[in-house]
């Protein structure tokens, strides 16, 4: 190797709301992320709908380990059950910290 990092898949699912979610918590925690398949939803049809999910990747290799551990704590609270904002009473999946529709916090 040539000592260049490589940008890493850490993240991909056929919900792009749910790949923005992970970036924003991703690139909270200083991580830099590059979203890949972002507009490809439309192009369903002409290419397998796997290849037209959205992708997340991390940018540096380095940033891989404690983005996969992010995520890997952001699934084991898909366990848990929805909650319901103080705010506008919209339900979230656990793995929300924040509310999507008007961003008050848990």
């Amino acid at each position: 190797q040539d000592g260049v990092s490589r940008m890493k898949l850490i993240y991909t699912h056929e919900n792009g709301f749910i790949v923005n979610n992970v970036k924003n918590i991703i690139e909270a925690n200083g991580i830099e992320t590059v979203l890949k398949n972002e507009f490809s939803s439309g192009a369903v049809g002409e290419v397998s709908a796997f290849d037209a999910w959205m992708e997340l990747w991390v940018f540096n290799d380095k940033d891989l380990e404690r983005a996969l551990d992010i995520i890997s704590t952001m699934q084991s609270k898909a366990d848990e059950p929805e909650w319901y904002c103080n705010q506008c009473a919209e339900e979230h999946d656990a793995s929300f910290d924040v509310c999507w529709n008007c961003q008050s916090e848990h």
